[in-house]
């Protein structure tokens, strides 16, 4: 229970169906919050929902947890040129990991939250993860890295309905979450710093110089070049031909963004960290065909796997914009598109 509406309501739905209902809401970030999931008044609001529904309420603090897995990580990425998904390595790492592990040792069947998903039952005891019923909300990109392991304890009760269902339902419960804000950004970045007072604080950042890709020539500079990011369109000026430049390549040794046009930030493929790739239910062949996806609520786009002997390469169908090294790829199943296959980690290719 993160204080917001969604696992407010997922909660009150258990109830309802007669489950045995113990309410947990973890204590993640030590530092100052206004994202709506971290804060002292997140964990009021759970506490408070949890009483209205009559329902035992834990607050279970993984602070140290959070910073060694999503934090520190977050924080290296930057160090190296990559834009990293720290709530996906959060559910990877914290909620589906530590959190269900501690569920079950203290005897419980199952973990539910309020993500907007769905977790498809099959013959056999395999599972299936699914997108949510409203597709504008669906958060199956957030959870590809799921498994049958997590799957087969795993609800998600408001995965089944629309978010304006969740909010009437929470009015009509008399829920104090039911016109909450849902919660944005990153969780442990607090609006007044921003990402890069966040990082300044825990990682040196150094100007950069802007190159043209096409020309080598230099055409600009930057204040931190680990805040930049691939695809960027932001701070990169136009071209002689007046049209906006793009962020093509960012190579934090050497302090240089490389840029270039609409063209240049187009590509066929994304090729995936070797050891990144999880799969649902068993992996896809070479040469099988996917859905990828490529941001929470990024344009899906047919592609075909290539396993190769040191990485797997996901070809598009169509050109699509540069993935930023360290963004998850989710995988959907090309014959069930609503269905997740697997995913994995763009990586960081060589610097131009």
């Amino acid at each position: 229970m993160s204080g917001g509406v969604d696992s407010s309501v997922a909660a009150a739905l258990l109830v309802e169906q007669g489950h045995e209902v113990v309410g947990a809401t973890l204590k993640l970030w030590g530092g100052p919050s206004d994202s709506g999931c971290c804060s002292v008044a997140d964990v009021e609001d759970a506490r408070r929902v949890a009483d209205h529904l009559g329902i035992v309420h834990h607050v279970f603090n993984l602070t140290e947890d959070f910073a060694a897995a999503v934090v520190d990580p977050y924080v290296a990425s930057h160090g190296e040129g990559r834009t990293p998904n720290p709530c996906i390595e959060c559910n990877r790492h914290i909620k589906f990991d530590r959190l269900l592990g501690r569920a079950v040792r203290l005897g419980h069947d199952a973990l539910a939250t309020g993500h907007h998903a769905r977790v498809a039952a099959l013959a056999g005891g395999r599972y299936r993860l699914r997108r949510g019923v409203d597709g504008p909300k669906d958060q199956s990109y957030v959870l590809s890295m799921l498994g049958q392991d997590q799957l087969a304890r795993l609800l998600m009760p408001v995965g089944e309905i629309t978010k304006s269902k969740v909010r009437s339902l929470a009015a009509a419960l008399g829920l104090r979450t039911a016109a909450k804000p849902d919660s944005q950004d990153v969780c442990f970045i607090h609006g007044a710093e921003g990402r890069q007072g966040f990082l300044s604080r825990r990682l040196a950042l150094h100007g950069g110089t802007v190159v043209e890709g096409r020309t080598g020539s230099t055409v600009g500079t930057v204040d931190a070049v680990e805040l930049v990011t691939v695809g960027q369109r932001r701070g990169m000026g136009h071209g002689d031909d007046g049209k906006r430049r793009y962020v093509v390549a960012v190579d934090v040794a050497r302090r240089r963004v490389v840029v270039g046009g609409d063209d240049a930030v187009r590509t066929g493929e994304v090729t995936l960290e070797p050891g990144s790739l999880t799969w649902v239910d068993g992996p896809m062949a070479d040469g099988g065909r996917a859905i990828a996806q490529v941001s929470a609520h990024g344009r899906p786009a047919g592609c075909t796997l290539e396993h190769g002997p040191g990485a797997t390469v996901v070809h598009f169908d169509e050109r699509q914009r540069l993935v930023a090294p360290g963004q998850t790829v989710a995988l959907y199943d090309a014959d069930e598109p609503d269905s997740v296959a697997g995913a994995g980690i763009a990586a960081l290719g060589r610097a131009r």
